[in-house]
């Protein structure tokens, strides 16, 4: 826990220190994968089509699901972050406003999408890339998190079922 970063009255969790242990970071990606196998067989889907994976910490998380998966991978970045045509979504988090983007062909009308991220805290980034899933005609099938601060109610603003590791 870093307090005040990254401005004061923030309380900043690092989940960086995972990375530093390979077997850490396999049972991470091993328990997702298998949760989210199990939720899509629950549902009676087939597969994942697309891991999309929030800037930043997403990116680290979302390739490697994506290919346990046997699923692609799409970022969602900050504005003004990737080439080509881009949807655009604004957002308000914890401590300002935002903006994500997706190239607009990543993700495919009927598609099912999993969302992947290390935090969910007021839920405001996972929402806005839920929004732009979801203007691409897909369809949110599962919102991961490592750790979810259960206090700001977050999950109450996703439209996908939420499961996250670490509740605090």
């Amino acid at each position: 826990k870093y307090p005040d970063f990254p401005k004061k009255g923030i309380l900043f969790r690092d989940i960086f220190p995972i990375f530093r242990q390979p077997a850490a970071v396999k049972a991470l990606i091993t328990h997702f994968a298998k949760y989210v196998k199990a939720h899509i067989a629950a549902k009676g889907l087939d597969k994942i089509d697309v891991v999309v994976g929030l800037d930043a910490r997403g990116f680290l998380l979302g390739p490697l699901l994506a290919l346990e998966l046997d699923s692609a991978f799409a970022p969602v970045r900050k504005s003004g972050k990737l080439p080509g045509e881009v949807v655009q979504f604004e957002y308000v988090k914890e401590y300002g406003t935002d903006a994500f983007e997706m190239q607009a062909d990543a993700v495919k009308a009927g598609q099912n999408v999993v969302i992947v991220d290390d935090l969910l805290a007021t839920g405001g980034s996972a929402g806005a890339a839920e929004k732009l899933v979801l203007q691409r005609g897909a369809n949110v099938v599962l919102d991961l998190f490592v750790v979810e601060l259960e206090e700001l109610r977050g999950s109450e603003n996703l439209v996908g079922t939420v499961y996250s590791i670490l509740k605090c």
